[in-house]
């Protein structure tokens, strides 16, 4: 079943061409796909047909419809993947800086499910269908560390019933702006899209319930604090939005934080550090910690001196 995207043009967007603005606001989408699916017809402004060049002004509504990716799309591909650890039920994976977790239309190589594929063979969960076998839930590119991947769908069932249940552990660590006053704090506040931004998330008073817990590490130097925070609801974008929020964005996030950052960073500063959650087999409780990446270290090395 196709999904439709919709999109209504901001003064921001107005004068910029229609292939454009969606590259800009389909950030899951590659530019050369959406130009396919423009030359497909599957792009309209105000309910017609459309193509890519054609110029938007404010007020207009585009919509986009883009096919259900197939299985032949989804490739196994050799990667030298860095394995927390694994059984016959799980494997949890700490994710580098600029990969991507599962594919998304247009984007079909190099994600975590492409290398996961290769290693595991068949044994992955086939619940979240093609796209996303044995992905029960997800870190965002730019973020690093921990995850849980599933190899059968009882262990799928079990851990996202953890997950909806909120009993599973994740730690996150973060350097943020500004220096928090509070040792420790909470953030509970519905996270849903942008009305304003599709590409982005906010907070919004008809979202998903959402709730960030953070306590100070370390105050930083140059006006910049060292924080962990414990997710007890998963949403997208969670800590960054909830962050942002508080007056306290993610340093190198140019999303929901400034556009420019005089360091040098490839997204914004956060890890996944700690994972824990009962084992679907045994019913043992199981938690995992990974290091910190280099360029989190070093960061924090320059902003501590």
């Amino acid at each position: 079943m196709d999904e439709t995207i919709e999109i209504k043009v901001t003064s921001e967007m107005a004068g910029k061409r229609l292939d454009v603005v969606l590259s800009e606001q389909c950030s899951d989408l590659t530019r050369s796909y959406i130009n396919k699916l423009c030359k497909e017809e599957r792009a309209a402004l105000n309910g017609k047909t459309s193509k890519g060049n054609k110029k938007c002004k404010e007020g207009d509504v585009i919509t986009l419809q883009v096919p259900e990716p197939t299985e032949l799309e989804i490739l196994p591909e050799e990667m030298n993947l860095d394995i927390v650890y694994e059984d016959q039920d799980v494997i949890l994976i700490n994710k580098p800086k600029g990969m991507v977790v599962h594919p998304a239309a247009g984007h079909y190589s190099g994600t975590l499910v492409n290398g996961l594929m290769a290693h595991c063979k068949d044994d992955l969960s086939g619940i979240n269908g093609v796209l996303r076998p044995g992905i029960v839930h997800r870190i965002d590119k730019d973020t690093t560390g921990i995850l849980i991947v599933c190899k059968n769908d009882m262990a799928h069932q079990s851990i996202a019933k953890q997950l909806y249940d909120h009993s599973i552990t994740r730690k996150y660590h973060a350097i943020v702006y500004g220096n928090i006053k509070e040792e420790e704090g909470t953030v509970n506040a519905p996270i849903g899209r942008s009305l304003k931004d599709r590409k982005k998330m906010g907070i919004v008073m008809d979202g998903k319930h959402a709730v960030t817990h953070y306590k100070v590490l370390k105050r930083l130097k140059k006006g910049f604090t060292y924080i962990e925070c414990q997710l007890e609801t998963g949403r997208t974008h969670q800590i960054r939005v909830h962050m942002a929020s508080i007056k306290h964005p993610l340093l190198g996030d140019d999303v929901y934080g400034p556009k420019k950052s005089k360091y040098t960073l490839e997204g914004q500063c956060l890890h996944a550090k700690v994972l824990g959650f009962v084992h679907p087999r045994t019913g043992e409780y199981m938690e995992f910690e990974v290091p910190l990446p280099e360029y989190f270290e070093k960061l924090l090395n320059k902003l501590d001196n």
